[in-house]
């Protein structure tokens, strides 16, 4: 009699593949919506929400008395106030109806039809004579 050595049944082990790869499909899904909510809720946090302020004990600044005005002409004609100058004059003049005071602000005042590069030539000039507080103007636009 025989005995017959057996080491019980076989274990057959799974021949899958290792996937080292991360399936990305599900994160790509949920960074869409993400986005989504964020572009739709990026407007909503812009709404401007009725505030009643308290006021300000600091009293304003006032207004100059006499604000300084620089006029450019359709033609291109200078003035300082009321005063014609030239282009040449127009620092000295400035100069003198600010009392040299570089922190004034002017007022600077161009018909439409002047060309653009004529008021950045007067704008520039008075820069570079130190003057920084310088305010375009223009007429009030009535509602048709």
């Amino acid at each position: 009699m025989g005995i017959q050595l057996d080491s019980g049944p076989t274990v057959k082990r799974h021949n899958y593949q290792q996937n080292a790869e991360i399936n990305i499909t599900p994160f790509v899904d949920v960074i869409l919506v993400l986005l989504i909510i964020f572009m739709v809720a990026a407007p909503l946090a812009t709404v401007d929400v009725p505030v009643d302020l308290p006021s300000n004990a600091a009293t304003a600044s006032p207004p100059p008395l006499e604000p300084v005005y620089i006029t450019v002409q359709a033609d291109g004609a200078l003035f300082v106030q009321e005063q014609p100058v030239t282009f040449a004059q127009l620092v000295d003049i400035t100069q003198a109806q600010t009392a040299g005071n570089r922190e004034a602000r002017l007022f600077l005042r161009g018909d439409q039809s002047v060309e653009y590069g004529t008021l950045m030539r007067v704008m520039n000039s008075l820069q570079k004579a130190g003057y920084a507080r310088i305010s375009l103007v223009a007429s009030e636009e009535l509602e048709p």
